[in-house]
């Protein structure tokens, strides 16, 4: 098996390239606060002439993205746009207009409805869609609290739009639930589940499409670099849409005091999605 090349600097990869696709969370910040190298990073390939696009499983419009990123205090001169999971999804939960919709979610995962005519407001047992964006109460509960629930909503095999498909996140040093989390424990007791979001390819279109927007022209695939924390999300979504990856450590993958390499080694050992290199910080 070849060895997977451990960066100390993300500089020689910025030279081969016009676009990086680049993830929010555990890349820019864990929850709660900014990771500065990242920021300094996307701000250093920006001055260079790149253009750096924060691609995001995020439930929320990438106007709402960008409003938490302000609060979190990730600089706006460290991107040029955001696409997210909710921007691909509201096309989903728009073919459900005049239906009813369960939300699972946060209350301000509501925006991902805003301007939609399909709107949440279902019980579990009226709901002709469940939308899930998240846990209810992500700090506490975990998907085992919610074998009821989707019991009842699979006796009726109603279909579940997951608008996250991310399992676990960092917050602050803890390992969180997702709404993929969910969506997986749906589809294993036989539930229907349509995603939206990385790993999946309408993500990647939208943000090869937006990225060429920005630089007002088709950028090639060669030239995009995927930069993220999740394994299957990230860089396997990376490897399905033909462009290269870099992958950085979290506490969500690798171990306290696990060596990167030998992290690598261990994620990717049985994997046709590697990424070109591994960082323990994203660094320039």
């Amino acid at each position: 098996m070849s060895v997977i090349p451990v960066l100390s600097s993300i500089a020689p990869l910025a030279e081969t390239s016009d676009l990086w696709f680049v993830d929010i969370w555990g890349v820019m910040h864990n929850g709660v606060r900014p990771f500065a190298s990242s920021v300094a990073a996307c701000a250093a390939f920006r001055e260079r002439g790149g253009t750096a696009l924060l691609v995001t499983n995020s439930p929320r419009p990438s106007e709402s993205v960008a409003k938490q990123l302000d609060g979190i205090g990730v600089s706006r001169e460290s991107y040029d746009g955001i696409v997210s999971s909710g921007d691909v999804s509201r096309s989903l939960i728009e073919q459900w207009a005049g239906r009813r919709v369960l939300l699972i979610g946060l209350e301000r995962d509501k925006a991902t409805f805003a301007g939609l005519s399909a709107q949440p407001g279902a019980s579990v047992d009226d709901a002709e869609v469940v939308v899930c964006t998240n846990l209810y109460d992500d700090e506490n509960e975990t998907p085992e609290d919610y074998a009821g629930l989707l019991e009842k909503l699979k006796s009726r095999d109603v279909p579940m739009i997951c608008a996250n498909p991310d399992l676990k996140v960092e917050r602050g040093g803890r390992v969180v639930y997702c709404a993929g989390a969910i969506a997986s424990a749906y589809a294993a007791i036989g539930g229907k589940v349509s995603y939206a979001g990385k790993p999946y390819r309408p993500i990647y279109d939208l943000a090869l499409k937006t990225g060429s927007e920005f630089r007002g022209e088709q950028v090639a695939k060669h030239r995009v670099l995927a930069i993220g924390d999740g394994v299957a999300t990230d860089i396997g979504g990376a490897a399905g849409f033909d462009i290269r990856s870099v992958y950085i450590a979290s506490g969500v993958y690798v171990q306290p005091g696990e060596e990167i390499g030998a992290a690598a080694s261990r994620l990717f050992a049985k994997s046709s999605s590697k990424p070109v290199g591994v960082m323990k910080n994203f660094v320039w």
